[in-house]
């Protein structure tokens, strides 16, 4: 079976950088890139589309809030308007960047608050993927199953790709657990592995309660800003070959 397996990359900004894009971009199929409101700038996002370019890993926007001192997970008072067209803003730069190197965009992972807003708010979830539509129909929406932005997404007659995030704990509802509380980050080697292997043998993940919630998903994700990232995605990438999966950019797996 084909397997995404994808990281956020690019969310540093000027001369600092919060993770090892290099590392990463050498054991990931796809990159959730940074468009410069909650990380990045053009550098780094023209970087990061070369390095990609160069390594084979589809590329997608990681569109977030203006929010660079809260890495984008604090929400704001934003008008559904101003949702819109920033979102536009950040995939527009990016394909304009991605243009460059013969590069194509291929799909949009909103991040952290941004993404929240949009599954609170239905209307403002089918605004975005109908705002996406018009950009680019091609493109492919990130989202977790059964939330607001996979529906919206195939409301827009957009493909939505659903995510198992390896590295974050799920409530019995299938909801992520907020960060601050404990356990919401899972960082340990073996519990993120353990966390695949099951995911990929029966589709499944253990809840912070400990029930077995199903997951449909095709592309597995871990956060560059978790520590011990690369070892993770390293991890991951070891435990979907040994279950025989294909490691596969996203753009190429159909649901």
């Amino acid at each position: 079976m084909k397997i995404d397996l994808n990281s956020d990359m690019g969310e540093g900004f000027g001369r600092w950088r919060i993770a090892d894009d290099d590392g990463l971009m050498d054991t990931v199929s796809s990159a959730n890139i940074a468009c410069g409101f909650h990380a990045g700038d053009y550098a780094i996002m023209d970087r990061t589309v070369q390095l990609a370019k160069e390594k084979g890993v589809g590329i997608g926007a990681h569109p977030g809030l203006p929010d660079l001192i809260g890495f984008g997970r604090r929400a704001m008072a934003v008008s559904d308007a101003d949702m819109e067209a920033m979102m536009c803003y950040q995939i527009g730069a990016l394909q304009g960047i991605a243009a460059r190197h013969g590069h194509r965009v291929t799909h949009v992972s909103y991040h952290a608050a941004f993404g929240n807003m949009a599954n609170a708010d239905e209307g403002l979830a089918l605004r975005l993927t109908r705002a996406i539509a018009a950009m680019d129909r091609e493109l492919s929406v990130f989202c977790m199953p059964g939330q607001a932005t996979e529906r919206a997404a195939e409301k827009a007659g957009l493909r939505p790709h659903t995510l198992f995030l390896a590295d974050r704990a799920y409530t019995a509802a299938g909801m992520l657990v907020p960060r601050g509380r404990p356990g919401a980050v899972i960082h340990d080697l073996a519990d993120v592995r353990a966390r695949v292997k099951q995911f990929l043998h029966d589709g499944s993940v253990t809840t912070i309660d400990g029930t077995r919630l199903p997951v449909r998903a095709r592309s597995i994700l871990v956060h560059s800003d978790t520590p011990g990232s690369l070892k993770l995605a390293r991890a991951i990438r070891a435990e979907i070959e040994a279950s025989g999966g294909i490691l596969t950019p996203a753009c190429q797996i159909m649901d």
